[in-house]
């Protein structure tokens, strides 16, 4: 680990002012960054603890779950109104980490995690995501756990976030803030698949912060649920995970909304495949027309084919889960 500067800010002003500095990182929970820093990955010339700031609420106002950015994952998990007006938020948290990491980790830390590719994260070899240029050897190495949608030749690398496919089925916004402007990002845009710059992974910019995470409440919202196929039944990053949630009237579908993690560089959802089942009976067989166009533009490997049939069997498992609430 290299030296750095370490900088308490007071205020959300402080904290935008030191942000502005070039190679300045914000340290909230710390349970990414600090172990970015140890295996080099990361070489920030200052950190900004930014723990004292006043953005940990969590409050439903207005038909609104506004999460602040520094809310613990354990709080928002256990949050009453978390569990019962959106039981996927609080199901992907409780899956996506053991709880001593629930307890430190903040929610904007665990949106801009980054990946586990062992690529990514060793010196032994390159990457285009730690080096921009320097080539992508999961192009033709150990790939069994790496992405089959969104991806490039210039990068293969998954999406670690549990909790951000349960947002993007519920149609969360992020709120951005810099000392210029302040700016809402439906969740569904705030990452950036890899094309060729796969070292850029979300729409911010340096110098802005997250403030807070609203979460519109919906029909939808109380039946969402989340599904994580993962290698072991401990903490594990998802093979293939589901945040679904389906609205039925009169035996027809009427809303419906589905993300997968665990497949994709970035979270992934398409209304034009959920519009297939959309005044339709919910049935292995439409379910099944839905997957496959979900699923079409999958580019899979050998060693990571796997995933398209257990996406598939999760997906039916979600749907007919949240259809059963």
């Amino acid at each position: 680990m290299r030296p750095f500067e370490f900088h308490r800010a007071a205020s959300i002003g402080e904290a935008l002012d030191l942000l502005a500095q070039p190679g300045t990182h914000p340290l909230a929970g710390g349970t990414t960054i600090i172990d970015l820093m140890k295996l080099g990955v990361e070489n920030p010339v200052a950190l900004v603890d930014i723990g004292a700031l006043p953005l940990g609420g969590i409050e439903l106002t207005n038909d609104v779950l506004r999460i602040g950015a520094l809310a613990s994952n354990s709080a928002v998990a256990a949050e009453r109104t978390v569990r019962s007006a959106f039981p996927a938020i609080s199901e992907a948290l409780l899956s996506g980490a053991s709880g001593q990491i629930r307890n430190a980790a903040s929610m904007a830390g665990n949106l801009l995690q980054r990946t586990r590719c062992a690529f990514f994260r060793s010196h032994d070899w390159p990457c285009n995501k730690r080096v921009a240029g320097s080539g992508c050897p999961a192009q033709e190495g150990a790939n069994t756990h790496h992405a089959v949608l969104g991806t490039s030749e210039h990068c293969l690398a998954v999406n670690p976030s549990d909790v951000a496919v349960a947002l993007l089925a519920l149609d969360a916004v992020i709120a951005i803030r810099c000392h210029a402007t302040a700016r809402e990002v439906p969740l569904a845009d705030f990452y950036r698949l890899p094309g060729i710059t796969p070292h850029v992974e979300t729409v911010m910019h340096p110098g802005e912060l997250i403030t807070h995470i609203d979460v519109p409440k919906s029909r939808l919202g109380p039946k969402s649920t989340y599904l994580k196929l993962r290698g072991r039944a401990s903490y594990e990053f998802a093979s293939a995970s589901v945040a679904a949630a389906v609205f039925c009237e009169t035996g027809l579908v009427a809303e419906v909304a589905v993300a997968l993690g665990g497949l994709g560089t970035v979270p992934w959802r398409d209304r034009e495949a959920e519009a297939l089942l959309l005044g339709k009976p919910l049935t292995k067989e439409t379910i099944a027309v839905f997957c496959r166009a979900l699923l079409a533009p999958a580019r899979p490997t050998e060693a990571n084919r796997y995933k398209l049939d257990l996406a598939s069997g999760a997906i039916h498992r979600a749907l007919m889960r949240s259809a059963a609430c």
